[in-house]
């Protein structure tokens, strides 16, 4: 899947509202894309907003009439994701969601909606990495939530086409009776450590990958500027026998097969539930922060439904569920000025590193080309 790191162009860096936020918080109609909204006709793969259907109500009715959504790439035990599908789905009987490929990269998300395009099976949303939505802005459809002004301005593309919604920071999680707890970076290029330390996915291709590299990049005193410092440990972690080629999965934790794991701090920390012994640690000096976006895909096979689904996200009830699965909803600023934030669950929040950095759109793609060229050598 993807983060931040989960990807039309911003007017302003993507990097200093997004550390600033973390920092704050420590069928016929179908068939056609056309649905009755406030009495007249609207088409649903070309509204903008909730006003070109009227009211939120002329929405539900025009995504119930479709009767479908398509998600894809939502794991169920990524940053809550699996009650709110069910809350979706309880609250929408009527809305048969189908959940395709949970475990794929955000690269693997723009492939299936181009490999599907013009079927039923295609995805209706995406759940993004920064570096592929950029990469991939032909493939969404602009929209703008009833929520969006609470939504930070360098966290959402001007038009809508893709917006961040949770996010988080790059963390270490290891079972704390194999491992010691790794102080710094070059611990786990330790004896220790042997044939134990994996990411989550290739980082030319998912968000959590390419911001593991990432932070490996500025805990070897390197910039965004430039990832080469991360593939450089990525590769001596290589040399060293440390790296484990295996997804990283639930499962793969569970049964000890991913023992020592670089992923978003509210991922690893869901790993608790299965591994009593599984600890996290947000290393200390530079901290990598992040947050996945949401996009409609343009060739959603259920338009309205799409549009419906990118409504519930950014309500305040699914704000404090990604709150719930350990995650910072990018519009927790806005929620605790207007009260309606949990505010155990945000105050339950690990604290956040005194210095935080964030690509921006062009650190992002410069170090994407990067690990195009680079990465598969370094880790041979």
């Amino acid at each position: 899947m993807a983060p931040v790191i989960r990807r039309a162009r911003f007017a302003t860096g993507i990097a200093l509202t997004a550390a600033a936020a973390l920092m704050l918080t420590s069928c016929a109609a179908e068939a056609s894309g056309t649905s009755e909204g406030s009495g007249d006709s609207t088409d649903a793969a070309t509204a903008t907003s909730l006003a070109d259907f009227g009211t939120l109500a002329d929405l539900e009715t025009a995504a119930k009439a479709e009767g479908q959504l398509n998600v894809i790439a939502l794991p169920r035990d990524w940053a809550n994701y699996g009650e709110i599908l069910d809350l979706f789905a309880e609250k929408y009987p009527e809305i048969t969601i189908n959940e395709q490929s949970p475990d794929v990269s955000s690269a693997e998300e723009i492939q299936a909606a181009e490999t599907n395009k013009g079927l039923d099976t295609a995805p209706d949303v995406f759940d993004l990495g920064l570096t592929v939505a950029l990469q991939s802005t032909d493939q969404f459809a602009p929209y703008q939530v009833e929520t969006w002004d609470d939504i930070p301005e360098e966290l959402k593309e001007p038009t809508g086409l893709f917006v961040g919604d949770y996010g988080g920071y790059m963390s270490i999680g290891y079972d704390s009776s194999k491992f010691p707890a790794p102080a710094a970076l070059d611990d786990l290029l330790g004896a220790d450590y042997k044939g134990s330390v994996a990411i989550n996915g290739d980082p030319t291709q998912a968000g959590a990958a390419f911001a593991a590299v990432g932070l490996a990049t500025v805990q070897s005193d390197g910039t965004l500027d430039d990832f080469q410092p991360g593939i450089d440990f990525f590769g001596e972690l290589q040399t060293a026998g440390n790296l484990l080629k295996v997804d990283v999965t639930t499962a793969t934790v569970a049964s000890g097969e991913t023992p020592v794991v670089f992923d978003w701090d509210y991922l690893n920390a869901a790993h608790t539930a299965d591994n009593e012994n599984w600890e996290v640690v947000v290393l200390d000096g530079v901290g990598y922060a992040g947050y996945y976006n949401q996009a409609i895909n343009v060739d959603a096979p259920h338009p309205a439904a799409a549009r419906l689904w990118q409504e519930f996200l950014y309500s305040d009830e699914v704000q404090n569920l990604w709150l719930k699965g350990g995650a910072r909803p990018v519009r927790m600023e806005a929620m605790i000025e207007a009260g309606t934030i949990d505010t155990d669950l945000a105050d339950a929040l690990p604290e956040a590193p005194a210095e935080t950095v964030v690509p921006t759109e062009e650190q992002s793609e410069n170090a994407g080309t990067l690990l195009g060229e680079k990465w598969a050598a370094a880790v041979q």
